[in-house]
């Protein structure tokens, strides 16, 4: 079975029916053998992750049963899933639980997110916040929105472009080594001020709603960026790796840089990297 846009609803209900099954009855009851650590104290799965990847899986190979579906934990037992995203017919990334940090911490900052990718290419990306109960959703050439829970549609776009002495971003810089670290953390004092989420799918949220101007990434897992990427070029903003390359489905590396607008992102890119 192909896919087209008209599914984007469906999917959007197979993460909520994730997040009400799996994951929301596991908020703040998580018990002492339902969180573990996968390559730090700050990098933990959950059963909640781990039941909801499980269902969305099953879900979509239900539908698309010929389609590749690469998920966080799936992917963390068997890295070599990952093989081949970029060249697939269909294909789905599955993050069940973004921000399981702040999950775990019982802090309501995580989300489900889902990005469709055809020959390489994202055509769809969709952000669940299980709290809210709405979603923030994007097709190829069709704009983003907010769908909320009664059925009403929220067109969504970035913030207008104003000097780095007026923006608000994020810049991940604990993947970084150094002395891009320190660089990076010492120029991010350029900008009005910071917010650091723990969560991408939120950060997303920020900026293609307009009321944050710029992140920072270096560490590229699909499942974390094709949703927001999308649904933030969908929103009017430009993203791009920072040497200026286009971001892929493919792409684990190379960092990322997201901006309101290409001149903002070249500013970004000089005074951020500044030495």
């Amino acid at each position: 079975m192909t896919f087209d846009d008209t599914a984007i609803d469906w999917l959007a209900g197979i993460l909520a029916e994730a997040a009400q099954a799996e994951i929301m009855p596991r908020f703040r009851r998580l018990g002492d053998g339902d969180v573990r650590q996968k390559t730090s104290a700050a990098d933990l799965v959950t059963e909640a992750d781990v039941n909801a990847e499980r269902l969305i899986t099953a879900r979509l190979r239900e539908r698309y049963p010929s389609a590749m579906v690469v998920g966080e934990e799936a992917c963390s037992e068997d890295p070599a899933l990952l093989d081949g995203l970029g060249d697939a017919e269909l294909a789905f990334t599955v993050d069940p639980v973004d921000g399981t940090f702040n999950f775990a911490s019982g802090v309501p900052l995580f989300g489900v997110m889902l990005a469709v990718v055809v020959r390489g290419e994202t055509v769809a990306g969709i952000i669940h916040d299980p709290v809210g109960k709405d979603w923030l959703i994007a097709a190829r050439g069709a704009g983003s929105h907010i769908s909320h829970s009664n059925g009403s549609l929220e067109k969504v776009h970035v913030a207008p472009p104003v000097p780095i002495s007026r923006m608000t971003g994020a810049v991940s810089w604990q993947y970084l080594d150094e002395p891009e670290r320190s660089r990076l953390a010492r120029n991010q004092t350029k900008a009005l001020s910071q917010f650091a989420y723990r969560c991408a799918a939120h950060e997303y949220r920020l900026l293609a709603s307009g009321h944050a101007h710029f992140v920072v990434y270096n560490k590229l897992m699909p499942w974390d960026h094709l949703p927001g990427v999308l649904i933030h070029q969908e929103a009017g903003g430009h993203a791009a790796r920072i040497d200026g390359s286009a971001y892929l489905p493919s792409h684990v590396d190379g960092g990322l840089l997201v901006a309101p607008d290409q001149d903002s992102w070249q500013e970004l890119r000089r005074e951020l990297w500044a030495e």
